[in-house]
This record gives structure tokens, C-alpha cells and sequence, in this order.
């Protein structure tokens, strides 16, 4: 069985934690403790159930951990939105961030039906 850092997935999760960290150094400071704090655990929370999921004893649990991680690049999506509405990030400042989380989507959702059928 393939180790967590082998996972594509969870390399492309880890780029797309880069990519916001970068991004979210342009938004005010005043949000530090509400929107800043939201997306840093959103997005750190993708490639972390990843890694927990894959150093658990059963694919059942590992999907389950998927799925959270699944459910939390929505969520980072969502916050991402936010910023955009509010105008605290351009289109063009987000892009490769919108781009990064829904590859990794996919590729979570992918490995979801694979496994999932495999049981």
C-alpha cells in the first residue's frame, strides 16, 4: 500500500496549502481572527485527513477521511468566494487557488470511486 506523501492527491493538496498561504497574505488584517484563521484550517485540514486517513487500518475509514477532506475544499472554495465578494482578492489573485482546489476535488472524488467500488 502506497504511503500518504506518495498519494498525487495529497501532493496537489499540499501545493494548493502553499498557493493560499501565499494569497491570503493580501487580505486585510483586520480578518485575522475570523476569514484569515477560517481558510488556514480549511485548507490545512485537505492534506492532513489525506495523511490520517491513509495511516488508518481499513479503506473504509481511509474514504471516510477523504470525504472529509473533500467536504473541506469545498468549504475553503466557499471562503474563497467570500474574499472575492468582499473584494479583499481579484479574480486574477485567485486563480491558480480556484484552479489547485478543484483538481484536487476531482482527484479526491476519483480516488472516493475507486475505492468505494473496490469494496
Amino acid at each position: 500500500m502506497q504511503g500518504y506523501k506518495e498519494l498525487l492527491v495529497w501532493q496537489k493538496a499540499m501545493e494548493l496549502v502553499e498557493e493560499v498561504y501565499r494569497l491570503i497574505r493580501s487580505i486585510p488584517e483586520s480578518e485575522r481572527f475570523a476569514l484569515i484563521d477560517q481558510i488556514r484550517r480549511s485548507v490545512i485540514s485537505i492534506p492532513s485527513n489525506i495523511a490520517e486517513g491513509r495511516g488508518r487500518n481499513t479503506e473504509k475509514e481511509f474514504v471516510r477521511f477523504l470525504n472529509i477532506a473533500n467536504g473541506s475544499a469545498f468549504e475553503l472554495e466557499t471562503q474563497l468566494i467570500i474574499c472575492l465578494r468582499l473584494g479583499y482578492l481579484s479574480e486574477v489573485q485567485s486563480e491558480k487557488a480556484f484552479q489547485l482546489c478543484g483538481e484536487v476535488c476531482k482527484m479526491l472524488n476519483s480516488l472516493i470511486k475507486k475505492l468505494t467500488a473496490k469494496s
